[in-house]
């Protein structure tokens, strides 16, 4: 059904947007695709061996028992009963359109952007409209539009590191390797460099991305400083944050206060860590 006029299309019955229950799975009550009808007579029992059919006089079939159908073949005696499946008993297909689904949406997103659009001005409503799905669909997947697009950020950087756990050195380099390749991530994304930009002017999206996104990183490189210290590494007089800042200063620094730099070198977070740690490094 087109839209006119920027009207909302009224929710299906099943509360969901187009593309119904499940994104794409068949609804309840409903035979799924391909899949093969009931044949008249199914679910009947074998006629005992030895049975023939019925004359006059015959006693009637015991009750619940169904006859075969007009011109179907009863099963022969010791032949198998093959379960055919009902929408009650079919198992549920899952829900295989889920990723085409969120890839739809986060391309709305940036199609959108692209347009010049704001992210303030950006409503559950345009970018259904947009993707091609009901705004339910959205909500079963995002409490709102800020944590859809801090998704879509996550979708667009690099993935967090995996520390090797060899040395708290090897810990602190991963996390500096990752931070530098997310800066380059935003140099090289329009998409990723528009959003940043803009989340300034939106608090509440900035705010989402802090406390769900650089702040389980910046906990993570604070267990590495703390383990650091409790092993001799790293002088356990000193201030745990600041040590952190210390760490991820000079990439902070290349990446957001300097982008259009060409600085951020392979092997930067070696010398970063290996020169921090020569000053931070117990006194003998």
């Amino acid at each position: 059904m087109s839209l006119q006029n920027g009207e909302t299309p009224a929710p299906h019955a099943d509360g969901d947007g187009p593309d119904g229950p499940g994104d794409g799975e068949p609804g309840a009550g409903t035979t799924p695709p391909g899949a093969r009808s009931t044949p008249p007579g199914a679910g009947a029992a074998p006629p005992e061996r030895g049975a023939t059919s019925r004359g006059p006089g015959a006693a009637p079939p015991k009750s619940g028992a169904a006859s075969p159908g007009p011109g179907a073949t009863p099963p022969g005696p010791g032949s198998p009963t093959i379960p055919v499946p009902t929408p009650a008993s079919a198992p549920r297909r899952g829900r295989p359109r889920s990723e085409a689904v969120e890839q739809a949406i986060f391309e709305a997103v940036g199609g959108l952007l692209d347009d010049g659009v704001p992210l303030t001005e950006l409503s559950v409503e345009r970018i259904a409209r947009t993707a091609g799905v009901g705004k339910a669909t959205i909500y079963r997947r995002w409490s709102g539009k800020e944590d859809l697009f801090v998704d879509l950020l996550r979708s667009l950087e690099p993935p967090d590191p995996v520390l090797p756990g060899t040395s708290v050195r090897d810990d602190l380099v991963a996390l500096l390797e990752a931070l530098r390749q997310r800066g380059l991530a935003k140099r090289s994304s329009a998409l990723l460099h528009t959003v940043f930009s803009q989340m300034q002017l939106y608090p509440k999206l900035w705010d989402a991305y802090q406390l769900t996104v650089i702040e389980p990183r910046r906990r993570l490189g604070l267990d590495v400083v703390r383990r650091g210290m409790a092993r001799g590494e790293i002088r356990a007089d000193l201030d745990v944050e600041f040590v952190n800042d210390l760490l991820v200063g000079p990439l902070l620094l290349r990446t957001v206060v300097r982008p259009g730099s060409s600085d951020l070198d392979p092997g930067l977070a070696e010398r970063v860590v290996d020169t921090l740690l020569d000053g931070l490094g117990p006194r003998t």
